[in-house]
């Protein structure tokens, strides 16, 4: 399993950039290697983070190929006022059982 983490401080959101965003998470979505997304803002509200799991390299690289994902990267300075992506690969998870995560837990589940 792999997580592309976005992390990024937002400028100006428009119209235009709310249906990109629609369309490429429904494009992940639609990715038969897609496990699901979750995001987060940080306390102070001035960064996000949308992580997006993956269970496999060649459906993260698909994204990442994408049209809609490209024509997003190159106009990303109309909407944020920066950003930083990390790849990881899942080595293993675990926690205490008291609710499910997308990335199961690797005592009890194996992860690709």
């Amino acid at each position: 399993m792999y997580i592309a983490a976005f992390i990024y401080r937002p400028g100006s959101f428009d119209d235009e950039f709310r249906r990109l965003t629609a369309s490429i998470d429904a494009v992940a979505a639609s990715l038969p290697g897609f496990v699901g997304m979750e995001s987060w803002r940080s306390t102070d509200g001035l960064m996000f983070n949308a992580s997006y799991y993956w269970r496999d390299e060649a459906t993260l690289r698909a994204f990442a190929a994408h049209p809609k994902h490209l024509d997003a990267k190159r106009r990303f300075r109309k909407w944020y006022d920066g950003y930083h992506v990390v790849v990881s690969k899942v080595e293993r998870a675990y926690g205490d059982g008291s609710f499910q995560h997308l990335v199961p837990d690797s005592r009890r589940e194996r992860i690709d």
